[in-house]
């Protein structure tokens, strides 16, 4: 109890000299980076970024991008193939006092053991990732008679733990064993930018993606086009 008067014996003090107290709760020191960047420190480097909303994505020379959409045609995942090789990124809302990239690992290890895959942690070019493998199951093709088979494929997980945002990369393919087929896609990951917005979000929730506005606008033609009724043939009389 005397320490906690004396505190705010101090306090009183500072306040009457006009010095603010310190904050109770201060945001986490983020340390410099050279990429992943935050939009609030996106480098003017000319490089042309793809925008999906929550994630710029560079374009670069060698990578197409191909993006994921849910039934009700939402963007849900982002991923960059070079070669044979796929990068797939999320970012994910964060606390503003720690990263969770440390959480992250230990859940996806322990996600991927269970369903007979293995990972390991090993340094990256990003800091501590995972590596190894997993197991998954292909979408099952048109006209496939019997469900598809679990494959087992090699994978890196790198994360980056930004202002209240976290970054993931899903590394699989040859890229995921070999740095010199990895180098196209770890600087794509290095180039991207994250928006992380100023609304407040549950920890782990992944951030809002969007189609560029191009694609957008081609998908809502789409959309248009495929609500109007089909056009009778020609010579054919209405009905009724």
């Amino acid at each position: 109890m005397p320490f906690g008067r004396r505190r705010n014996r101090i306090d009183r003090s500072l306040r009457e000299r006009g010095v603010p107290p310190e904050p109770q709760h201060r945001e986490r020191e983020v340390a410099p980076t050279s990429g992943p960047w935050d939009v609030a420190d996106a480098p003017d480097d000319g490089v042309t970024r793809i925008d999906l909303g929550a994630i710029r994505l560079p374009a670069l020379p060698g990578t197409d991008l191909r993006v994921e959409l849910n039934p009700q045609q939402k963007v849900v995942g982002a991923t960059m193939r070079a070669g044979d090789s796929l990068l797939q990124v999320s970012a994910f809302a964060a606390p503003r006092a720690g990263g969770i990239w440390e959480g992250v690992r230990e859940d996806l290890a322990k996600s991927a053991s269970g369903q007979g895959g293995s990972l390991r942690e090993v340094e990256g070019p990003f800091g501590p990732e995972l590596a190894g493998t997993i197991v998954t199951t292909p979408p099952p093709q048109p006209g496939q008679a019997t469900p598809p088979q679990p494959v087992r494929r090699a994978a890196r997980f790198l994360g980056v733990d930004g202002p209240r945002w976290f970054l993931r990369g899903l590394i699989t393919g040859p890229a995921a064993e070999s740095p010199e087929a990895a180098a196209v896609l770890e600087s794509a990951f290095r180039g991207i930018v994250v928006v992380r917005g100023s609304e407040p979000m549950p920890v782990r929730e992944q951030l809002p993606l969007t189609l560029p506005p191009q694609a957008a606008e081609q998908l809502a033609r789409q959309q248009e086009a495929a609500a109007r009724p089909a056009a009778p043939p020609p010579g054919t009389a209405p009905a009724g």
